[in-house]
């Protein structure tokens, strides 16, 4: 284990020292991106005297620049593993270096732990060389089997750290802000400015180009896309001054002579994989305080140094001290298609990965049919040749055995390489990726095409049906089903949008291939999308598909319904309807939506409160039971049985229903009736209301002729009297009061003003 900071020169004198050794075998470096691997290799190339290629060369995905006489390889991380695919001894290698071993990509812990691996069982003479300028060295020499542990200190010129408070502007605008207070206050060396990306990159130079010129700097872009003479151009010394804007490939790996100041914005594209692909992406996000060092230590190589950080000292402290590893937060399909080729099942790791995310990726590459019973089948052994995810890879299998071969690897190349159409609603077609292949391709897709066909054989066929075929493959548990306009439904649960920019329209089935987090209507949206027929889900997946009897809510109908399904993950891909359903599903069903929809929906809410008003008026005063809410709603079940509709529900009797469920009720007229005659033979409703006494109103005259308060289970009504116009004249609970001391002034109004009608001094 060897710790030395950055710019100490680990990347380049290391590997020469071991070259220098004699050893019978290739030195291999492994780096963690591309161009740290091809400068380094040119870099060391031209120390001996040398083209790269001779005695130092190096291999990345898409170019390798070596032969027979090669004795310095750099690699890539990812390609020592497609090395021991082809080779698991890994022949003629004496000495791995894992070079910036504290950036933890997922292919530096696969590495260490296949290395290990190899150490133990059948290669005890490979010697392994573990490089890093931050991480604590124990572990990994522990790891190693109690590795030496080498420490150099370097030499680092004290810095000067301005933080910048935070800002709106843009980044290339905060850049240039910047850039001018340095040239305001004089620039002696080279500025080297660490952006996100080659977009960010493009677009500070065109922000600082003018005031560049002004201050007499070139102004130079450093990343992984750029020609190898554009790139020894960023990284040696020139006739003026420079600006170089570089991504974060200038952290660490490449020392970049004669810089003495550092713009950090603070920000990189870290490696991650689409929740719902799977695929890996590069998302913008925040340095850690440990990239952030070894950022500004670049500044202080050769003289005391100045770093400006375009964010405050407080989001600093905030930081993370060291980035998550990737093995805790990728998605690990890939590597463990790539172990289960290998028979490498019982490795150990250097720093395990969690049990669910390793749960996650066995159960997509048995829904990929990349792994069976007994390891991997058939299909999953050509998947694991493909330099693919598991996903492309199985679309690329699929589609040379459905005659789609060739746009199969186009497809899987487009959505590989992360081609993403901004628009393609005006051209509807049955699949986005057939439009997507039939552009006009970037680079990076054709050179990843030509890789995938390469390793797939030269597959040929274009066969429109087998590549959609192949798409579903692809993404088996991404299926949806249309259920109203764009929308629709996910096999699994949940629902989505279909784009606007999507070229798929008006399909019934589809296969969900992208979706995006940003929600429409509070829905995600599904980018990219294939269509499907569901009859080939019963062809390429029947033992996913059950048989489904249930009862529905036809909510237009307002009724229950039978339904009988194909569910495919739970997702209906068939359904008949209409039915007679099961008659005790169907009560419970219609229940739980009368329940729902409220008493009030069926029945008449005045006649059933005056009922319960009744009912708790004899509970109280006759030691009847009372009815609670629980009996309303056995009740209201009881009159669901048989039935299915709203419109039956509405034609029964709740209150007879209460009758029949409580005999107790049978009484109820006995104790507290609903009307009473008076003397003069009219009846009159008696009015019951929760905790108050009962109340009966009719005219004054219908009175005459009784002497004394009626009595409800010996509790006296309140009498409202009324005038002939049916307006209260008086209420009372003394009748014979009344008559007594009220009714003469009652009598002499009412006569004047209803001289028509009989008004005796005594009305008896």
């Amino acid at each position: 284990m060897i710790l030395a900071p950055p710019g100490a020169g680990k990347t380049t004198r290391i590997p020469r020292a071991l070259l220098a050794l004699g050893l019978d075998g290739a030195v291999i470096v492994l780096e963690p991106r591309r161009l740290a691997a091809r400068m380094a290799a040119r870099r060391v190339a031209h120390e001996l005297g040398e083209s790269p290629g001779a005695t130092v060369g190096y291999q990345v995905r898409f170019e390798e620049c070596g032969g027979p006489n090669t004795r310095l390889w750099y690699w890539t991380e990812g390609v020592l593993t497609r090395k021991l695919l082809a080779d698991p001894s890994l022949a003629g290698v004496s000495v791995v270096v894992l070079d910036e071993f504290h950036e933890r990509h997922i292919d530096t812990d696969l590495a260490i732990a296949l290395l290990r691996r190899l150490q133990r069982v059948s290669r005890p003479d490979l010697r392994i060389v573990v490089m890093s300028a931050t991480m604590a060295p124990q572990p990994v020499a522990d790891y190693l089997g109690g590795a030496a542990i080498l420490e150099s200190e370097g030499r680092l010129y004290p810095l000067a750290i301005e933080h910048t408070p935070h800002s709106a502007q843009s980044l290339e605008d905060q850049l240039a802000a910047a850039l001018e207070r340095l040239t305001v206050q004089g620039v002696d060396g080279d500025i080297l400015a660490f952006l996100p990306g080659a977009a960010e990159i493009r677009r500070a130079q065109r922000a600082c180009e003018r005031l560049a010129d002004r201050a007499g700097l070139a102004v130079v872009p450093l990343h992984g896309d750029l020609s190898p003479a554009e790139q020894d151009r960023a990284v040696s010394p020139g006739p003026r001054p420079k600006l170089i804007l570089s991504t974060n490939v200038a952290e660490s790996s490449i020392t970049i002579e004669g810089v003495t100041t550092v713009i950090d914005s603070g920000l990189a594209r870290i490696a991650v994989n689409s929740p719902w692909t799977g695929l890996p992406s590069l998302n913008v996000s925040r340095i850690s305080k440990a990239s952030a060092r070894q950022r500004a230590g670049r500044a202080g190589r050769i003289r005391p140094g100045r770093v400006i950080r375009l964010y405050s000292e407080d989001d600093f402290a905030r930081r993370p001290e060291h980035d998550t590893p990737e093995i805790h937060r990728r998605e690990l399909s890939q590597v463990l298609l790539d172990l289960e080729a290998m028979g490498a099942g019982d490795l150990v790791w250097f720093d395990p990965p969690p049990e669910a995310a390793l749960s996650a990726a066995r159960t997509l590459l048995d829904r990929l049919g990349a792994t069976g019973p007994t390891g991997l089948t058939a299909a999953g052994r050509e998947m694991a040749r493909l330099p693919l995810h598991p996903r492309l890879a199985r679309m690329v299998v699929e589609g040379k055995r459905r005659r789609a071969g060739e746009s199969a690897c186009a497809a899987a190349a487009a959505l590989s390489a992360g081609d993403r159409p901004a628009d393609r609603s005006t051209h509807p077609a049955p699949s986005d990726l057939l439009l997507m292949i039939e552009r006009d391709w970037p680079p990076l897709t054709r050179r990843v095409y030509d890789q995938v066909r390469r390793a797939a054989g030269n597959p040929r066929g274009s066969d429109e049906q087998g590549l959609l075929m192949a798409v579903l493959s692809a993404f088996p548990d991404r299926v949806a089903r249309r259920q109203k306009a764009d929308e629709y439904v996910l096999a699994g649960g949940g629902s989505a949008l279909l784009s606007e920019s999507s070229a798929v329209r008006g399909e019934q089935f589809l296969v969900a291939v992208d979706i995006e987090s940003r929600r429409e209507r509070g829905l995600p949206l599904i980018r990219i999308a294939s269509a499907i027929r569901p009859d080939w889900l019963l062809d390429l997946y029947p033992h996913r598909i059950v048989e489904s009897s249930a009862v529905e809510w036809n909510r237009a109908a307002e009724r229950v319904e039978a339904v009988d399904a194909l569910l495919y993950d739970g997702l209906a891909i068939d359904e008949t309807r209409g039915a007679m359903p099961d008659p005790a599903a169907a009560s419970a069903l219609l229940y739980d939506k009368a329940q729902a929809a409220g008493l009030q929906r069926f029945f008449d809410a005045d006649e059933l409160n005056a009922f319960l008003a009744r009912a708790a008026f004899a509970a109280r005063n006759a030691a009847m039971p009372a009815i609670a809410e629980a009996d309303l709603q056995a009740a209201l079940r009881d009159l669901c049985e048989g039935r299915r509709c709203f419109a039956e529900l509405e034609k029964q009797d709740l209150i007879g229903a209460l009758r029949g469920r409580a005999p107790a009720l049978a009484r109820l007229e006995e104790v507290a009736p609903a009307r009473i005659r008076l003397p003069g033979g009219r009846q009159v409703r008696v009015n019951y209301e929760l905790d108050k006494a009962p109340w009966i109103a009719s005219r004054l005259q219908d009175f005459f002729g009784m002497r004394e308060t009626p009595r409800i289970a010996g509790t006296p009504l309140v009498i409202h009297l009324l005038a002939p116009n049916h307006r209260p004249v008086q209420m009372t609970t003394d009748l014979a009061g009344f008559w007594e001391r009220l009714y003469p002034q009652v009598r002499r109004e009412l006569s004047r003003r209803y001289p028509r009608h009989s008004w005796p001094e005594r009305p008896e």
